[in-house]
């Protein structure tokens, strides 16, 4: 059974801040959902959907290599993505934002990592 990464209120929010940004509004929202490899170093924490593509997600991604930045993704493709064992991406249940997703990047830019 492929675990959702995304749940509905949660996607419900993150088109509501797509929207904002594609109206220029300048926000700074928490993030809404952290994603990681079980089997690996990588996690997303992602804070909008493209309104126009709900498929594009916005936020902070650290693919493990020490440079995590702010960029777009698609969920399609993090749905297929496996990590070293063959474990799929996971949501992390617990993940409760304290900061904004400008503030874990600044964060996560001087560490080299989402620390989360």
């Amino acid at each position: 059974m492929t675990q959702e990464l995304i749940l509905r209120h949660e996607r419900a929010m993150m088109l509501a801040h797509g929207v904002r940004s594609a109206a220029g509004e300048d926000f700074d929202p928490k993030p809404v959902v952290k994603l990681f490899t079980p089997d690996g170093t990588c996690t997303w924490l992602l804070s909008e959907l493209d309104p126009e593509d709900p498929d594009i997600a916005f936020g902070l991604c650290d693919l493990g290599l020490g440079f995590p930045e702010l960029g777009s993704v698609r969920i399609s493709e993090l749905q297929r993505v496996r990590g070293a064992l063959g474990l799929p991406i996971e949501r992390d249940h617990s993940f409760r934002p304290t900061r904004t997703i400008g503030d874990y990047a600044d964060a996560a830019r001087k560490a080299g990592v989402i620390r989360a």
